[in-house]
């Protein structure tokens, strides 16, 4: 299987290790990954603009399509814009012709025929959890998970058609087929704080730390994304927060490809383990060792 990896713009810069995990493991699963020249997919503009967004995310999808691929993506934000230009270009024809003028100006035109993956569907869907546990060669015994959805993939529902977005399930089977416990917490569906990041900062740490110690108090020893913009707030920002406000609120954060890497026994270098700014090194620890302490499961 092959598709147009879309990054987006926020991973290169502020989140490199994503890209280099997420290679590594779909070159492992066999999912090829072709590299197209996109542009932003739209979400920073999209209620500034209406236009400027659909514009900038029909042209992903028309170069994708001119390849014949469908798009895999990581980052969430960028699956949710993509897929909602998707579903009003085809709903709305005077609006795709409308779009496709202008694309024309540059001899494309989206005609509708691909979609858009994130790739946690893709390692769920097409590549199957039996084939990825027959991957597994490290599983994380006694390790505890706390899996966070974002928002972007589950609402509105209808439109991303990635899980059910009350009681999703997918991220943690995807979880437990590392050999980690997917714990069940509370707080795993809300708001991650991001979006207000750089408008209303004490909000946006307020929601962060209310879901840091909900999932402490669930048992997780670490947080589990996949999604740009929420690894950047609980990697990024909560570091912030814990020279503001002391250690006892860490709870560091792992991006899935990471972790499942790790599981595969890839080597932690070729996962980008080391740009995460919250350590997760300990985290090898857990493979192999079903005999650990307690306190051992939780990192320093």
């Amino acid at each position: 299987m092959e598709y147009a990896l879309f990054l987006g713009c926020k991973i290169p810069h502020y989140a490199p290790q994503y890209e280099t995990a997420t290679r590594a493991v779909c070159s492992e699963l066999k999912v090829g990954l072709a590299n197209i020249e996109f542009n932003c997919c739209g979400y920073p503009v999209r209620h500034l603009d209406f236009d400027s967004y659909l514009v900038s995310s029909a042209r992903n999808l028309a170069l994708a399509e001119s390849r014949n691929l469908d798009i895999i993506t990581p980052c969430k934000c960028c699956y949710g814009s993509l897929k909602k230009a998707i579903h009003l270009l085809k709903e709305n024809g005077s609006l795709r012709e409308k779009i496709n003028r202008t694309l024309g100006e540059q001899g494309l035109a989206y005609e509708g025929k691909n979609t858009v993956r994130h790739i946690l569907q893709v390692f769920y869907h097409e590549v199957g959890t039996d084939t990825i546990k027959k991957m597994v060669t490290a599983p994380f015994e006694g390790l505890k998970i706390a899996a966070h959805y974002g928002c972007h993939a589950l609402r509105p529902s209808n439109i991303m058609e990635f899980d059910d977005p009350a009681q999703p399930r997918i991220f943690d089977r995807l979880v437990e087929v590392t050999g980690a416990k997917s714990v069940d917490w509370p707080l795993k569906t809300q708001c991650c704080g991001n979006p207000l990041w750089g408008k209303n900062d004490a909000m946006s740490k307020a929601l962060t730390e209310k879901k840091l110690v909900d999932a402490k108090q669930a048992g997780a020893d670490y947080l589990c994304v996949a999604c740009t913009y929420c690894q950047i707030q609980f990697d990024t920002v909560q570091d912030e927060m814990l020279r503001e406000k002391g250690r006892d609120l860490l709870l560091p954060s792992i991006l899935y490809p990471q972790l499942l890497g790790l599981s595969m026994g890839i080597e932690p270098e070729k996962l980008g383990m080391s740009d995460n700014i919250l350590s997760i090194e300990s985290i090898s620890s857990f493979a192999h060792n079903q005999n650990h302490s307690e306190s051992s499961a939780h990192p320093e």
